[in-house]
């Protein structure tokens, strides 16, 4: 690799060169989402990022194999092992079984991504496809005393380990506070600090999905998860562990106590974590009332990848505060940089030192803690340089691998659908023409028709005082 990547470590605390275990090749796990609802574009900046931190690794010359897993069980609605699990608060909402909402919000979560360019990992493994590897490390964590049984369930305890808290210098107590105590607390564990690894049936009879065990009919605890569907697909080493800030305590703390107990050595070496999206009020979550999902921004009109470049513009260790106003002055710059490499004469030659200069500062900025907005400056930069129309565009497809904004076909296929929309327009108006003339020569049976073949056609005509006026269905 001619260039070393660097990013900040959450395990060291620090800004590291990333040196992978094997020359060439990089092992990386994502938490992927829980299936009870819509994702959030909080949640959305989360895997913008790790996208990037991926599209970046592939742009230097390494080969990458990623693993994401989905959560179909065991998430409870406190990160803490207590209250409702997730995926049957989702089910009794929609008053569906568990997996149809599974399926569900899985394909709308891979919808989404597909709007945001964000690239699916080679390997998704439901969480539900691994009950025997769960029940396996579990036997495993027992059998070296890494774990107990209390009220029919199965603990990790946390005492046995000589650090507990890797990603923090604060002592135990402080820590506590991300372990959202403010429910009902488990009487069974012997420390506050311990984790679920399998509830039976003694806990949340209402459960669902269960599966034999030997401990009961029960089912997985969510930190289980992760850990097992990374060592089945990456092997007992893994280079890049991805996920939100609000995972740090007490999700990864917990998979690296449970896989390194199991293994008997390290395990992840970097630690890749994006922070919150907020707005005025606070972080954006579900609970809020204002959703905000992909599906809200494209109804108000915006493109999902004006969404993604705002992602872009912003460092993925501070926090972003998401605003409407905001997000309408980026889709302007974004349709206005489209247009500009839109429009550029790709006809030329390429000057290839103009070229590798542009391509080596873009590089310089993704390797620097994955600095995008710099990247994004650097394409403004070599827009604006006095080089060849068609250096530029190459350029700009060049970029485009790892920035993923469609920056050298959005402006065609907008234009394209300015065109379908103008012969659309013209064709209603015509029609709306056509219903007039014939409800004022009484013909109110063809007049019906017109507004029955618009119907068909998705356009809602509606007669007001003004005159006639329509909209999509």
């Amino acid at each position: 690799m001619d260039d070393k990547l660097s990013f900040y470590n959450t395990l060291t605390r620090k800004i590291e060169q990333f040196i992978p275990n094997e020359d060439g090749k990089v092992s990386m796990y994502t938490c992927g989402p829980t299936v009870y609802h819509y994702a959030h574009i909080g949640n959305l900046r989360c895997y913008i990022m790790e996208d990037l931190l991926e599209k970046t690794l592939r742009y230097i010359g390494y080969d990458v194999k990623r693993v994401m897993n989905i959560t179909d069980v065991g998430h409870l609605s406190s990160d803490a092992d207590t209250g409702e699990d997730k995926m049957l608060k989702g089910a009794k909402r929609e008053h569906k079984t568990v997996m149809e909402i599974a399926k569900y919000y899985t394909d709308a979560f891979f919808n989404d991504c597909a709007k945001l360019n964000i690239k699916i990992p080679e390997i998704v493994e439901p969480a539900t496809n691994c009950i025997p590897e769960f029940i396996h490390m579990i036997e495993e964590l027992l059998n070296k005393g890494y774990a107990y049984e209390s009220g029919g369930n199965i603990y990790f305890d946390t005492a046995k380990l000589s650090e507990y808290h890797v990603f923090s210098s604060q002592n135990e107590k402080e820590m506590l506070v991300g372990a959202r105590d403010d429910v009902e607390e488990d009487v069974n564990k012997k420390s506050k600090s311990d984790f679920v690894l399998w509830f039976t049936k003694s806990k949340f009879d209402a459960q669902e999905l269960k599966w034999d065990s030997p401990w009961g009919l029960g089912y997985p605890g969510w930190h289980i998860e992760c850990s097992c569907i990374s060592i089945k697909h990456l092997g007992e080493n893994i280079d890049i562990h991805c996920g939100g800030v609000d995972n740090i305590f007490p999700h990864h703390t917990n998979e690296i106590a449970q896989s390194e107990a199991y293994l008997g050595h390290p395990w992840c070496y970097y630690w890749f974590h994006v922070h919150h999206l907020n707005d005025k009020s606070g972080k954006i979550s579900k609970s809020k009332g204002d959703f905000l999902t992909v599906q809200l921004l494209e109804s108000k009109g915006y493109d999902p990848l004006v969404y993604r470049l705002f992602c872009l513009q912003s460092h993925y260790r501070k926090p972003l505060e998401f605003s409407y106003d905001v997000l309408d002055n980026m889709s302007a710059a974004y349709d206005k940089l489209v247009k500009k490499i839109g429009t550029l004469d790709k006809s030329g030659e390429v000057q290839q030192d103009k070229f590798e200069k542009y391509k080596r500062r873009f590089e310089i900025a993704v390797c620097d803690d994955l600095n995008s907005a710099m990247a994004i400056t650097v394409l403004y930069n070599m827009l604006k340089a006095d080089i060849s129309d068609a250096t530029k565009y190459a350029l700009a497809e060049d970029f485009d691998k790892v920035l993923s904004l469609n920056l050298t076909t959005a402006h065609a296929a907008k234009e394209a659908e300015n065109g379908i929309e103008a012969e659309l327009e013209q064709y209603i108006l015509a029609k709306i023409d056509e219903r007039s003339a014939a409800k004022k020569a009484k013909d109110f049976a063809k007049a019906d028709a017109i507004r029955a073949e618009l119907l068909e056609k998705g356009i809602v005509l509606e007669d007001t005082r003004e005159g006639v006026k329509w909209k999509k269905a």
